[in-house]
C-alpha cells in the first residue's frame, strides 16, 4: 500500500488529496479518523494524525469536535486549481519557451492548439498524473 520512497505520512496525504479531486471524497464527506487508518493500514496512528494535520492546514479537511475528520468545502475546486497551474507551468511554459526559441509565433501555436483539440471529454485528471 505504501510502497513509495516518500514518508508513509506524506503517501496518505498524496492519497486522500487524490481521493478528493478524483470526486471519491465529495466535499462534506467524512475521511476515516487516524485511529481507522492506522487499525487498516497498520501504521502508527501518529503517523496517520501527521498526515490529517498536513491536509488540515491545507485546508482540505477539516475537524469537527466529536464528529470526525471531513472534507472541507472548496477542497475539490482548490485542488483543481493547483494541478492546472502545475499542469501549465510543467507541460506548457517548456513547450512556450522552446516555441520561442524556434521562432514559432504564438498565434501558430494557438491554431495548433486548436487543430488537435479532442472532440471528446477528457479523463479526468487524477493526483498520479499531475506528477
Amino acid at each position: 500500500m505504501f510502497d513509495g520512497p516518500e514518508p508513509i505520512y506524506i503517501q496518505i496525504a498524496e492519497q486522500i488529496r487524490a481521493q478528493i479531486l478524483s470526486g471519491d471524497l465529495p466535499e462534506e464527506a467524512q475521511v476515516m479518523s487516524t485511529t481507522q487508518y492506522a487499525t487498516t493500514f497498520r501504521i502508527n496512528p501518529a503517523t496517520a494524525a501527521k498526515a490529517f494535520g498536513i491536509l488540515v492546514d491545507e485546508g482540505l479537511i477539516e475537524k469537527r469536535r466529536g464528529l470526525g475528520m471531513f472534507v472541507a468545502h472548496g477542497a475539490h475546486e482548490r485542488l483543481l486549481d493547483e494541478h492546472r497551474a502545475a499542469y501549465l507551468d510543467r507541460v506548457f511554459r517548456p513547450a512556450v519557451e522552446q516555441a520561442d526559441l524556434l521562432g514559432i509565433p504564438r498565434r501558430e501555436l494557438v491554431a495548433y492548439l486548436d487543430d488537435t483539440t479532442p472532440t471528446t471529454s477528457p479523463t479526468p485528471v487524477t493526483e498520479g498524473d499531475a506528477r
